[in-house]
């Protein structure tokens, strides 16, 4: 099967996308989709996707995960199976479906922290003095490139400025439109709130700048050079596991005593996703109306969703890539190959001619797209499909970065262990909620919103002084009034409040 992928990192906007493809009448043969705002049922209804219950009907795919399936086709409001949801599971919803690392995390570059001796971080704002030592400590990249504390792109940006709210994660919360909900039902913000969580993130990156700290090209560079900055250790703090950890930290870098690991700021909660034990609705894999074998195309959903399909995803969902190749089985227990300790998770490894050659971080599935929980149990190794969770690996911890970081986390072996034991780790129960559809009118304005949203958050971020920062947020409230903020922003606390009922009732379903 050849495939011939169209997203949005390479053709613009989600948005565009969807709109120019619909209005052709052909999203696609596979089509993968978020659901929210009423965009699954739209589908339907136009006739966009198929009703793939007859092509499914013997697959192990709907027989093991029935109900979830019902509850995520109950959003498309009309009989029959036109989309699987993704992230599957059965472990509990209160379980972190993160593995080992959460949604967000301080992690830094954890020798240029050792050499400025691990200081303490009692606050996000005391983070600034302790980055700029780090940047004194390693001032050049390993191609000798001058280094940055941060690097920013604009990429993923939608109700708001992403990075800004990742720093807001670092406290527990994430967003519902333009509300930002603590993962424990415990405190709900509007983003533009002078006092809130958001604005204090803006203003933590605005410090940040001024001190020298943030990479000038952040306004203008997109994910994929980002990411080439990591892999030449030119960043040295990074929010996300896949930044920092997964791009820098090479078996080579490790044993060189170079990499990230997790700091702490003592008064953070970061946020982790709980497991979908009834699938993460939010985004559905299904197939398009014009596709000419659509059996073809629904066993190889049904394969997706299976322990191969998995493990052949590899790096794509966290997986661990094929047996043989990058895992094997030594006394009844899975372990790397030394292949898949070179290779993993994403990095320039000559693959070898007999599994196809090239290198192995360009070999990852397109499809960016986790069929099921990463920490479910994969049959073939009974143990999670991620492989850092593995025995053997967590035994393997040994190099001198691992073991530095472990004496200092108090011997704990991964970033989830350690924010638990720190009582610090806010899980939010996975659930299906999905927004329910807006008005034309309320879509409109959110538009206009975000765009001003977005846009101020920037200059904001790269202001000149104090009060320019003051009168950016003011023009931002102002403008966003003008646009019907106060209507849209009343729809999303009810939608926050819907959201964390149905946590709740999904946590007592599975308690059941």
């Amino acid at each position: 099967m050849e495939l011939n992928i169209i997203a949005p990192n390479t053709t613009g906007s989600a948005e565009t996308l969807y709109e120019t493809r619909a209005a052709a009448g052909n999203l696609g043969d596979l089509v993968i989709i978020g659901t929210g705002n009423g965009r699954f049922r739209d589908i339907v209804e136009s006739g966009l996707i198929l009703d793939m219950s007859d092509y499914l009907k013997n697959s192990a795919l709907t027989s093991k995960y029935t109900e979830a399936i019902n509850i995520c086709n109950k959003y498309s409001g009309k009989e029959g199976i036109y989309g699987i949801p993704c992230e599957l599971s059965t472990q509990s919803p209160e379980v972190s479906c993160d593995g080992n690392e959460p949604m967000v995390s301080a992690y830094v570059r954890w020798d240029s922290y050792k050499a400025a001796g691990y200081p303490e971080i009692k606050t996000l704002e005391d983070f600034i003095p302790v980055m700029q030592a780090m940047q004194e400590d390693t001032p050049l990249s390993d191609s000798g490139k001058k280094t940055y504390a941060i690097s920013l792109f604009k990429d993923w940006d939608g109700n708001m400025m992403v990075a800004a709210k990742n720093y807001a994660s670092l406290y527990g919360y994430n967003e519902v439109g333009f509300v930002l909900s603590r993962a424990d039902g415990s405190d709900y913000q509007d983003i533009l709130s002078k006092d809130g969580i958001y604005v204090r993130a803006l203003h933590f990156l605005f410090e940040a700048n001024k001190a020298g700290l943030v990479d000038p090209e952040s306004r203008t560079q997109n994910y994929a050079e980002l990411s080439g900055k990591y892999r030449d250790g030119q960043i040295l703090t990074s929010l996300w596991s896949y930044q920092g950890t997964d791009l820098y930290n090479t078996a080579e870098n490790k044993a060189n005593g170079k990499g990230f690991m997790p700091a702490f700021i003592e008064d953070s909660t970061p946020y982790s996703n709980g497991c979908y034990s009834e699938g993460n609705a939010k985004t559905i894999i299904a197939i398009g109306n014009s596709a000419a074998e659509p059996q073809r195309l629904a066993d190889f959903i049904d394969w997706l969703y299976s322990p191969e399909g998995m493990e052949a995803e590899g790096e794509c969902v966290g997986a661990v890539g094929p047996e043989g190749l990058t895992w094997e089985k030594a006394d009844g227990k899975a372990v790397l190959t030394d292949f898949g300790k070179a290779a993993l998770p994403s990095n320039d490894v000559n693959v070898p001619e007999e599994w196809g050659g090239g290198k192995w971080e360009e070999g990852s599935s397109g499809l960016n797209y986790k069929p099921l929980a990463i920490v479910d149990e994969d049959p073939n190794t009974e143990e999670p499909y991620l492989p850092t969770m593995w025995e053997s690996s967590l035994a393997g911890k040994t190099t001198s970065l691992d073991t530095d970081w472990q004496d200092w986390a108090g011997g704990a072996k991964t970033t989830i262990e350690f924010l638990k034991n720190k009582n610090a780790l806010m899980v939010a129960p996975g659930s299906t909620f999905i927004e329910p559809e807006e008005s034309s009118d309320i879509a409109t304005k959110r538009q206009h919103c975000k765009a001003a949203i977005t846009e101020y958050s920037w200059k904001m971020a790269f202001a000149n002084d104090e009060e320019e920062f003051d009168s950016l947020l003011e023009k931002l409230r102002s403008a966003a009034e003008s646009y019907g903020y106060r209507d849209v922003l009343a729809i999303d606390f009810s939608n926050a409040s819907l959201e964390a009922k149905l946590e709740a009732k999904v946590v007592e379903d599975y308690g059941k």
